[in-house]
């Protein structure tokens, strides 16, 4: 069974971009970032594909290229774009498939639409990826509470950061989750070394069909 996987964050910057790239170069998978905000310097698309080693045709084309780096419902605003939430539907490919979400679970998409409300729409898994830092176990348990209102499938939790076993563990019985694995920050960040840690730190059959 083909896998579609959708990746989420408790937050922005904290290295779901990354993880991405990781994935789905491990499933030789697409990539697809529905709405990117910024487009100073590599976008979250470009990141994926040098990092990842993804050839350009497996690099979907995002849906809404936004100038400003913020939160997509006020870069659209400010860019004056209306961005449709309703057309917004997977790409079709008979090959894996990796979606990345912007921020974390309920970072708004327009005045009246947060990420969450797609990935209800789509029924796809969802990877949430958690720091390991102070702080983690909150925010890691608010967004699995709020993707469970929703009725969202977690396929687990994927953390990222250096090693931190009681957080890890925390997170993984109070919010009744699978523990992925651990991606560490990496210096130099190189692809070669990025999928080494990636097979080193995770099982790649925890991901594979797990398409709903």
């Amino acid at each position: 069974m083909t896998s579609r996987l959708v990746v989420t964050g408790t937050d922005t910057g904290i290295g779901k971009t990354v993880f991405s790239a990781a994935l789905a170069s491990a499933l030789g998978a697409g990539y697809w970032k529905p709405v990117q905000s910024g487009l100073d310097g590599e976008t979250d698309s470009e990141t994926v594909s040098r990092l990842g080693n993804l050839p350009p045709q497996r690099i979907f084309p995002e849906a809404w290229r936004l100038a400003t780096p913020a939160s997509p419902h006020l870069s659209a605003e400010i860019d004056r774009v209306t961005i449709q939430p309703e057309t917004l539907e997977p790409p079709q490919t008979n090959a894996p498939l990796v979606i990345e979400g912007a921020g974390g679970v309920l970072v708004p998409l327009t005045r009246q639409h947060v990420f969450a409300d797609l990935f209800t729409r789509w029924r796809l898994p969802v990877i949430l990826c958690a720091r390991t830092t102070l702080g983690a176990i909150s925010h890691a348990l608010l967004s699995l509470e709020a993707l469970r209102s929703r009725g969202i499938a977690v396929l687990g939790v994927a953390f990222i950061g250096d090693a931190q076993p009681d957080t890890e563990r925390t997170i993984a019985e109070m919010g009744r989750v699978r523990r992925l694995g651990r991606l560490p920050r990496l210096d130099p960040l190189t692809p070669e070394a990025l999928h080494r840690s990636f097979r080193s730190q995770f099982n790649i059959a925890d991901f594979v069909g797990s398409d709903s």
